[in-house]
């Protein structure tokens, strides 16, 4: 179940809940960790419940240095339900929700919205106005207010912690095995297909066009990747993911070529897993010259998947 502020007018588990505050973008394992503790923590009747924000605080405070989202709203409630949330409450962080002081943050989302019984954070979780809130901070409204606070300490793959920031790092350094060890799954993006202006079919190459939704991205350039429509078989393709500077520019757009595949995709559901990168984008000075790069990246792309695993 999905809650927000708009619908947030009393308690929305009566028999109180176990609670993880955070970010949660990429839902990857360390997130993970802070559910499973609070399931432990859950007295029987109890929900599991989750609060994150969208956009994320640093996009909010620092627009220019947003980070790179691993997911977009839609897949981060999918991933949270499907890890066994029970609720989720999506909170808009805009200027009047970062005013709001520790003790309102606590009075509002985990008492009055949740009736929190346990609040599980990681060790670097801030609050409140001005970050003014932290866990000896929260823990001393937890006595307050009944509700016990747990700290979950960082989950390690291969020595490494296991962060959002990590996985965006991995993935900007076309790291996908590694990103997916820290994910728990394979690093993917999904959507539905919408109309393009048909260049990619006049000169040979037909693309199915996503809008991304996530910005910004964490990858950009030409892939070599899988991708199924709806839950097909996966097929082997070649993708143009970022601003198409040789056609022109504009929004973001990721472009995937199928090799076997040539029909009208449009409205349908498109999943793409990523395998290596091939180059950056970049511009042409003629359509010819278009034409011939695109050859050599679908010559390479065919070359560099079929020696790859499909995904199961």
């Amino acid at each position: 179940m999905f809650i927000g502020p708009e619908r947030a007018r009393g308690v929305y588990a009566p028999c109180g809940a176990a609670v993880a505050i955070g970010n949660f973008d990429g839902v990857h394992r360390g997130h993970l960790a802070l559910i499973e503790r609070c399931r432990q923590l859950a007295a029987p009747g109890q929900a599991i419940a989750i609060v994150t924000f969208e956009p994320l605080p640093q996009a909010f405070f620092r627009p220019e240095q947003a980070p790179a989202r691993l997911t977009t709203v839609y897949q981060k409630l999918s991933l949270l339900r499907t890890a066994g949330v029970d609720l989720t409450w999506l909170t808009r962080f805009d200027g009047r929700f970062a005013g709001l002081t520790a003790r309102e943050f606590v009075e509002r989302v985990l008492v009055t919205g949740l009736a929190a019984r346990q609040v599980v954070i990681g060790a670097d979780f801030r609050f409140g106005r001005g970050r003014e809130g932290d866990v000896t901070a929260l823990a001393a409204l937890g006595d307050e207010f009944g509700f016990g606070v747990h700290v979950e300490p960082a989950v390690l793959c291969n020595g490494e912690r296991i962060s959002s920031s990590g996985i965006r790092r991995h993935l900007a350094d076309s790291e996908f095995e590694q990103a997916a060890a820290l994910l728990g799954r394979p690093f993917r993006m999904e959507g539905h297909v919408t109309r393009g202006a048909g260049l990619g079919r006049k000169l040979g190459y037909p693309t199915a066009n996503l809008r991304v939704r996530a910005e910004p991205s964490p990858l950009a350039g030409v892939l070599a990747a899988f991708a199924r429509v709806a839950d097909g078989e996966w097929l082997p393709a070649v993708i143009n993911l970022g601003r198409r500077p040789a056609v022109g520019g504009g929004d973001p757009l990721l472009e995937v070529h199928f090799f076997d595949l040539d029909q009208d995709l449009y409205g349908q559901r498109l999943e793409v897993q990523f395998v290596a990168k091939l180059r950056d984008e970049q511009d042409f000075t003629s359509i010819d010259g278009l034409v011939r790069q695109m050859k050599r990246d679908s010559e390479a792309a065919r070359s560099c998947l079929a020696v790859a695993a499909r995904p199961q």
